[in-house]
C-alpha cells in the first residue's frame, strides 16, 4: 500500500514537473486566481469581553443563533471537511481545515472563547435545520442518507468588533466587525475546486462526509453534488464578472450589504442575470447597540420596522427562499423569525429608554483603563466644552446625560404604537454633510426587473425589497399553526410600520461608543477620529486596512501597509473622505457643502478625542 502511495507521488510530480515548464506563465495566472489575500495575524496572549450589560451565556448564545441562513451554499458537515484553499505543491499532501479558527480568523472572523472549555464555532456562525440542495430537494449525506446540516452567517458575524493593544484582543459586542466576507466567499469557492481536481483532496474530502470504504456510487453522487455547488459558485462569479466595471473592492470591515441583499434576492433568487447590481458601495460595518431605540435605521435611513430589517439581512445571507415555484409555495422560507425577534430583543432590553436607567439591553463599550492608557480627566473636562459646540447640535448630549431624556422635545423623540420612547435620528442631506454620495444615490436610482406573480408593485429596488420582505415575513407568520396573532405579529415586528424611504442623506446618531468602531464615515474612508477632526486636506488619501492594533491616541487602527492587506483608495468613486469638515473658511451664517465647523487646533482635537473615550 505505501509503495502504490510513494508511486503515485513520484508520477504526480513528473507530470507537474513536466506541466510547469510548458505552461509556466498560465500556472503563474492559475497561482494568482487560486490565491485568497488575507492579513495573518499574531496571536494575542489573551482576549478580553468588556462588560457591556448582557451575560455571558447570552452572548454565546447570539453569536450562533439561527437565522434560517444557508449562506455557503453547502452544509455544515462539508464546512467541516472542506480543507484550505492552499495549494500544497507535493500532491497527495493533506493541508489544514477550512474551519480551523486561527484559519478563519485571517478573514476577520473571532474565536468564540467567550465561556472557556466551550467548543465552538467563531463568532457569528450557526448551525441549522435541515438544508435543501440546488435543486431544493432535501440534502441527503449519500452514504447514510441522513439529512444534511445547514450552516450560515449571522448578524454578529458582521456587528462584532475586536482590536488589539499590546497582546491583549478586546471584543466589542455589536461594534464593527474587521471581516472580509468577499475573500471568504472567494476562498470557499477555491477551496471546491481543489477539493473536485486536485490530486488527492477529494478523497480525503469524500471519507470526512461518507466515512472509510464508501462505495463507488455514494462516492459519485457526492462528486455529482459538488458539482452542482460549483456550478452554483461558477454563475455568480460570471455574474460577478459582468458587473465589474460597477464593482468596487469592499475589503477588510466592509461590505455592498443593500447591494448584495438585493442580488440575493432578485437576481440569484428570481434567476434573473439583468437584475445583478455592481458592489458599487460598501459601508463600514455599522455599530448596533441602542439601534432598536432608533426611528430609522440604515446609513441612509431608509428603513423602519425591526423584523423587515432583520429578515432581510437574514435573506442576504442565502436563507432559503422560494420565489420561482408557485406549486411549492411562494415566498416559502427558511428565515427563523422567532430567533430574529429574540436576537433584536436582546440587543433591545427589556425597558424603553428613561432618564433614570437609560438605553437598556445591549450597552455601549466603555473605555478600558486597565487595557488601554487612562483617560485624562481634566482634558476630557475641556472637551466637554468643545463638544457641545461642535457636535451636540446634531450628535446630542451624551445618553449618559439627563439632557439626552428630554422627551418633550418633539424633534428628538416619538413613540411607537406601545407607547414606548423611540429616538427620531435626523437624516442630513449630502448636500450639506458632503460625504460620499454612492451608498444613498445607488440605491435611490437602482430597479429591479420583478415578475407578475410575486404581486409587487414598485420596480424600485428599496421599495421592492421591503414588499417582497413583508410578503415573506407575513408568509412565515400564516404558516405557523396556528397562524401568528395579529398583537403578536404587532410584537414582533417591534410596535413598528414597514415603512421605507429613499432620500440623498445620511442619518446622524449618538457617538457613545464611537472610539471602539474605526475607521469612519460611512464608507470607512477616515482611518481615525484624530484624522476626521484635523485638516480635511491631510486625511490620507491611501491607507491599509487589515490590522487589529489600535491607537488610544488618535483613536483608530494602525494603517502602515501590512502584508495582504487591504489598501484603501479615496480617489475612487464609493470611497471618498470628503465630507464632516472642520475649515478655516467655515461661516455660520453661509452654507459651505461639506464643513460643519470651524478649523480645530491641535490642542482642541485632542481635548474633544479625550471626551470621546468618556462616551
Amino acid at each position: 500500500m505505501r509503495g502504490k502511495r510513494i508511486a503515485k507521488i513520484v508520477i504526480a510530480l513528473a507530470v507537474v514537473g513536466i506541466g510547469y515548464a510548458a505552461f509556466k506563465d498560465d500556472i503563474a495566472k492559475l497561482w494568482q486566481d487560486l490565491h485568497v489575500k488575507i492579513v495573518e495575524h499574531p496571536t494575542p496572549k489573551k482576549t478580553v469581553w468588556l462588560d457591556q450589560g448582557v451575560a455571558k451565556e447570552k452572548l454565546s448564545w447570539f453569536y450562533h443563533a439561527d437565522q434560517g441562513t444557508r449562506t455557503f451554499g453547502f452544509p455544515y458537515e462539508w464546512f467541516r471537511a472542506l480543507e484550505q484553499p492552499t495549494i500544497s505543491w507535493l500532491p497527495f499532501t493533506n493541508v489544514g481545515l477550512f474551519s480551523d479558527p486561527a484559519y478563519l480568523d485571517r478573514y476577520g472572523f473571532i474565536a468564540d472563547t467567550i465561556i472557556p472549555g466551550k467548543e465552538a464555532l467563531p463568532i457569528g456562525f450557526a448551525k441549522g435545520g435541515p438544508m435543501l440542495d440546488p435543486t431544493g430537494a432535501p440534502w441527503k449525506n449519500p452514504r447514510n442518507k441522513q439529512d444534511m446540516t445547514g450552516i450560515g452567517l449571522t448578524c454578529a458575524a458582521c456587528h462584532t468588533g475586536s482590536f488589539t493593544y499590546k497582546d491583549t484582543a478586546v471584543v466589542i459586542d455589536g461594534g464593527s466587525a474587521l471581516t472580509n466576507l468577499f475573500a471568504m466567499k472567494q476562498g470557499m469557492g477555491i477551496s471546491l475546486l481543489l477539493t473536485r481536481y486536485w490530486p488527492g483532496r477529494f478523497d480525503r474530502f469524500a471519507e470526512r462526509i461518507l466515512g472509510p470504504d464508501s462505495s463507488v456510487d455514494d462516492r459519485e453522487t457526492l462528486k455529482n453534488q459538488l458539482d452542482q455547488v460549483l456550478a452554483q459558485y461558477k454563475q455568480v462569479k460570471n455574474l460577478e464578472e459582468r458587473v465589474a466595471s460597477q464593482s468596487i473592492v469592499e475589503g477588510y470591515g466592509r461590505l455592498d450589504a443593500l447591494n448584495r441583499i438585493g442580488n440575493q434576492v432578485f437576481s440569484i433568487g428570481l434567476k434573473k442575470p439583468e437584475n445583478y447590481a455592481g458592489s458599487s458601495a460598501p459601508v463600514h460595518f455599522p455599530r448596533i447597540w441602542n439601534t432598536p431605540w432608533f426611528d430609522w435605521v440604515q446609513y441612509n435611513g431608509s428603513i423602519m420596522q425591526p423584523m423587515v430589517r432583520n429578515a432581510g439581512e437574514a435573506l442576504g445571507v442565502s436563507a432559503e427562499l422560494n420565489l420561482t415555484e408557485p406549486s411549492k409555495g411562494l415566498y416559502k422560507s427558511s428565515v427563523d423569525l422567532k430567533s430574529l425577534h429574540a436576537m433584536e430583543q436582546m440587543i433591545k432590553g427589556k425597558n424603553p429608554p428613561n432618564a433614570k436607567d437609560k438605553f437598556s439591553g445591549l450597552q455601549s463599550p466603555k473605555w478600558p483603563a486597565d487595557i488601554l492608557p487612562p483617560i485624562d480627566q481634566k482634558l476630557a473636562g475641556r472637551g466637554a466644552e468643545l463638544y457641545k459646540t461642535h457636535c451636540q447640535e446634531c450628535h446630542r448630549p451624551p445618553v449618559t446625560s439627563e439632557a439626552f431624556y428630554d422627551f418633550n422635545n418633539k424633534d428628538w423623540w416619538t413613540k411607537n404604537e406601545a407607547d414606548e420612547a423611540i429616538l427620531k435620528v435626523e437624516n442630513v442631506p449630502i448636500s450639506h454633510i458632503g460625504t460620499d454620495p454612492a451608498q444613498a444615490a445607488d440605491m435611490l436610482a437602482r430597479t429591479v426587473a420583478v415578475p407578475d406573480h410575486l404581486g409587487i408593485k414598485s420596480s424600485s429596488f428599496a421599495f421592492a425589497l421591503g414588499e417582497l420582505v413583508e410578503k415573506t415575513v407575513n408568509t412565515i407568520f400564516d404558516q405557523q399553526k396556528p397562524p401568528v396573532s395579529v398583537p403578536e405579529r404587532k410584537r414582533m415586528d417591534g410596535y413598528m410600520p414597514n415603512e421605507l424611504r429613499g432620500e440623498l442623506a445620511y442619518k446622524v446618531r449618538p457617538l457613545n461608543g464611537v472610539w471602539a468602531t474605526p475607521p469612519y464615515l460611512h464608507n470607512g474612508s477616515v482611518p481615525t477620529i484624530d484624522d476626521l477632526l484635523g485638516d480635511p486636506e491631510k486625511r490620507p488619501a491611501k491607507f491599509y486596512l487589515g490590522s487589529r492594533e489600535y491607537d488610544p491616541v488618535k483613536l483608530g487602527y494602525k494603517t502602515d501597509p501590512i502584508t495582504n492587506g487591504f489598501e484603501f483608495d479615496t480617489s475612487i468613486r464609493g470611497n471618498s473622505n470628503r465630507g464632516h469638515e472642520f475649515r478655516k473658511d467655515y461661516n455660520k451664517n453661509k452654507e459651505i457643502k461639506g464643513v460643519i465647523g470651524p478649523e480645530l487646533s491641535a490642542d482642541d482635537r485632542k481635548a474633544l478625542i479625550e471626551y470621546l473615550k468618556t462616551l
